[in-house]
């Protein structure tokens, strides 16, 4: 091995401008001959690999590399060699691995190139390798990536849907929006445009309010409706801001299904305008059956009680001292006609027979009235005992079954009904089923049909529900259900027994 060359802050290799260039230089030089010896480095190589000159001039270039990487680099070298000689300075570009003296390894960037120069009146030929530490670049870089990792792991986290857009694409999409979308993490969310995604009503108002993000401004919410890969559409809220470490043009979405909420909200709509139809129907109502009463006790009560009036005063004294017996039958039974006429008109207003016997005994008086007037076969399941419910709760029973059957009656064309009354589960369960031609679409009220609609509200103001189903084998069915604690009573079988009316 020939003698090292001799060195002071830089191996006279060069002339004193180009070495006082390489010794003010911030980036470390290395050079090395054909052997790879360490021939000249600059201060800031001494202090990257942390060795003073005397222990490395001379010394092979393994030196200043881990022994794992020694081999590859070698070749490197050797490679560069022989690729040839040219006049014009040779560059190859590569990240190396460095060794410190204090055992550190560190991640680099060489940038090697070819020299010749005559020495002692030989041409001698050179390496330079120009290395760049990049330790603390990779340091960055690790705790850029390990921020992101969290970043996302915290977006997955999240319930609510988010992506980020690069204009107009969506670049990153969380774990709930492809939840959102209903397709799988990495199939055709991320790479899509945002307006493919949305439905075109959408695409006006969202594309303004994007503008408006980008500008600056506070962010707004925009509605939308989404169709997923199975047809179903889902209505959604979309929120964005623009995030301005991140250029010009990279927006945060927040996507909110917003479906159930304003369906709820639909709901609600027409459950007031149903409440409010019923409060208009309950004042035409209430007019009506005034005007009903009035009617029957002037036409039926009056008039019955004149023609009374006349026939007595046909046999007053000053007429006929005489009893006639067939006018006296007819009388008699005008006026059986008369206390007909006004039990009717009574047990109609409010049924005395539930104050005096009881629920049970009210609403069979009612089906066999029904059946008898309307040739219908009510059949009726009923407690033994009357069920522990409040004054209140029993004639909204009552009502509910009186209205029931005016429903069956009026549409079901139905020849027999059957009406049951249980208890389980903590509830009392009231049922009435026919045999007639079922219920239409239950989802499209009938104008001017208000008796389903006035049984709902009745069991929803006991804190009960009404359900309403066609049933397997024909006919229809509406069972009220209502809470027993609420009702005033408390849990207990019942034995049912069937009875005719």
């Amino acid at each position: 091995m020939s003698k090292a060359l001799p060195a002071g802050p830089m191996v006279p290799l060069f002339d004193l401008p180009l070495g006082v260039i390489a010794h003010a230089a911030s980036e470390a030089i290395v050079v090395v001959d054909q052997q790879q010896r360490i021939v000249a480095l600059n201060p800031a190589a001494q202090a990257m690999f942390l060795h003073a000159p005397a222990r490395l001039l001379g010394q092979p270039l393994s030196t200043l590399i881990p022994a794992p990487a020694r081999a590859a680099h070698e070749g490197h070298v050797r490679r560069f060699e022989q690729s040839g000689a040219t006049e014009r300075p040779m560059t190859v570009r590569a990240q190396i691995t460095g060794l410190r003296a204090d055992g550190q390894v560190f991640p680099a960037q060489a940038n090697i190139s070819r020299i010749e120069l005559t020495i002692d009146g030989r041409m001698r030929t050179f390496f330079v390798a120009l290395l760049r530490d990049l330790s603390q670049e990779r340091a960055l870089q690790d705790e850029v990536e390990a921020l992101t990792r969290r970043f996302r792991t915290v977006l997955n986290m999240s319930p609510v849907a988010m992506w980020i857009a690069d204009g107009d694409h969506v670049a990153f999409a969380n774990r709930a929006a492809f939840e959102l979308f209903g397709v799988r993490e990495g199939d055709h969310l991320v790479g899509r445009s945002v307006y493919a995604l949305l439905r075109p009503e959408s695409h006006e108002a969202l594309r303004s309010q994007l503008a408006k993000a980008l500008a600056g401004a506070v962010p707004a919410t925009v509605s939308g409706t989404i169709t997923r890969p199975d047809g179903e559409s889902r209505e959604v809220e979309i929120a964005a801001a623009a995030l301005p470490d991140h250029g010009h043009a990279i927006v945060q979405m927040v996507i909110t299904d917003v479906t159930q909420r304003q369906q709820l909200a639909r709901e609600q709509a027409r459950h007031r305008e149903d409440l409010r139809r019923l409060s208009a129907n309950v004042v035409e109502a209430r007019e009506e059956e005034r005007r009903r009463i009035a009617r029957e006790l002037h036409d039926e009560l009056g008039q019955r009680l004149t023609a009374l009036k006349m026939e007595l005063s046909a046999l007053g004294p000053a007429k006929d001292p005489r009893c006639d017996d067939s006018r006296i039958a007819g009388m008699l039974e005008m006026i059986d006609d008369t206390v007909a006429a006004v039990r009717r008109i009574s047990a109609d207003l409010r049924p005395m027979m539930l104050d005096d016997l009881g629920l049970n005994a009210a609403i069979e008086w009612l089906a066999r009235d029904v059946g008898r007037r309307l040739d219908i076969d009510v059949t009726l399941r009923l407690g033994d005992e009357d069920a522990p419910v409040a004054p209140g709760v029993a004639i909204a029973l009552y009502r509910m079954v009186q209205e029931a059957l005016t429903n069956v009656a009026r549409h079901a064309r139905a020849t027999g009904v059957g009406i049951e009354m249980r208890q389980e589960n903590g509830e009392l369960v009231l049922s009435v089923r026919d045999n007639g031609v079922g219920f239409p679409d239950l989802e499209a009220p009938r104008e001017g049909r208000y008796g389903l609609l006035g049984i709902r509200e009745r069991a929803y103001m006991l804190g009960g529900r009404l359900e309403v189903d066609n049933p397997p084998g024909g006919g229809g069915r509406l069972t009220v259900r209502l809470p027993l604690a609420s009702a005033g009573g408390n849990d207990g079988g019942a034995d049912a027994r069937p009875a005719t009316a």
